[in-house]
């Protein structure tokens, strides 16, 4: 158990009572105003968490004593009273503990979803379509919305790579321990034989950038503006809008040609370029403070898998966390909140027991 103390305590709850004493004189002028109600704002449900701890700790200082003094009955009265406040310190305690870890300044940001067909062909593509609708039902059970960026659909069914945007309340914070290598096993319905096969996808969530986070000069982007070619219909074909942004100084393409409008194709392209500047930018400073850091994606081999979906056994494992789940049909029709709710379980709790070793 992660335990606080007493002084981090004291200067929590005191640097709370300094920002409410601050709003109260009213002579705050209106920046400043905003900035002392959002840090109060952030900090009330902190302070209250510290103060339930103090409280506790202090009754179960004089239960301790109690336990020693006084009749038998009245100790053997403080005694089971002294056992039901040290369970409710210990949940006290995780609490406070949990709302003081650094918080991501990325979580409540919108995702950029990237999918990949992996190893596995045309299982491949399609699984990738699978994944690609089970987060489009994810999204829709926690009412955000999801926007078609991009998408290379494979001839039998699925894709070959999708790119879309989700945006609502804490999309990222939810989504971000999807990133990796996720691998399927199932019985393709060309196999005659019957023989399961094992393919893969990739996925990164990205968190999307704000033109505030990353400044792109026209003078380090090379725009070329082409006919677009494959699937589409006819008309993509008639007219030059397709775009390709090059970022020069980091070398970063994309390439956006699924609108007909090359306005609108550049648009998108911008949005995915800046996320994706953002995000090495992001990873960069991780790997400062970490020293090293794994890839995110891996290349999408059998191997490097995160998630295996056995449609055999109808199960799900995430193998992180070492968690299986025997409800396959419905964690692919969007029902993940078990799944993504043990992700950010065990992520806590590996931040909290590094927290105790610092």
């Amino acid at each position: 158990m992660t335990r606080i103390p007493a002084d981090r305590i004291r200067a929590i709850e005191a640097r709370r009572d300094e920002l409410a004493a601050m709003m109260a004189t009213g002579d705050l002028p209106g920046e400043r105003f905003v900035a002392v109600s959002k840090e109060y704002a952030e900090l009330e449900p902190v302070a209250n968490a510290a103060a339930e701890v103090r409280r506790l700790r202090q009754e179960a200082e004089s239960l301790a004593h109690m336990t020693q003094d006084g009749d038998e009955e009245l100790r053997a009265m403080a005694a089971e009273e002294l056992r039901a406040n040290r369970q409710a310190l210990e949940g006290a305690e995780h609490r406070l503990a949990l709302s003081l870890l650094p918080r991501d300044v990325a979580d409540e940001r919108a995702a950029m979803l990237e999918i990949r067909a992996g190893t596995g062909g045309d299982e491949a593509a399609l699984f990738a379509g699978d994944l690609m609708r089970m987060y489009e039902r994810y999204a829709a059970n926690h009412g955000w919305r999801v926007e078609m960026i991009s998408a290379s659909p494979s001839e039998a069914g699925g894709y070959k790579e999708v790119v879309a945007s989700v945006a609502g309340q804490g999309v990222f914070a939810r989504l971000k321990f999807e990133s990796g290598v996720h691998r399927v096993q199932r019985v393709p319905t060309t196999e005659s034989g019957g023989r399961i096969h094992t393919s893969a996808a990739t996925v990164a969530v990205l968190p999307e950038a704000q033109e505030v986070d990353v400044q792109i000069e026209d003078k380090d982007l090379r725009i070329d503006i082409y006919r677009a070619s494959g699937a589409g219909g006819q008309h993509v074909n008639t007219t030059d809008s397709a775009v390709r942004l090059t970022h020069i100084p980091t070398g970063l393409v994309v390439i956006q040609q699924d609108e007909r409008s090359q306005h609108k194709n550049k648009a998108k392209a911008m949005q995915v370029l800046r996320t994706r500047l953002y995000e090495a930018e992001r990873e960069r400073l991780a790997s400062e403070r970490a020293g090293t850091r794994k890839s995110m994606v891996g290349s999408g081999d059998r191997s490097e898998r995160i998630r295996t979906y056995n449609f055999p056994q109808g199960r799900v494992t995430d193998h992180r966390i070492n968690l299986t789940l025997h409800r396959l049909p419905e964690i692919l029709e969007g029902e993940m909140d078990e799944l993504v709710g043990a992700l950010i379980a065990a992520d806590q709790a590996d931040r909290l027991a590094q927290l105790d070793r610092e």
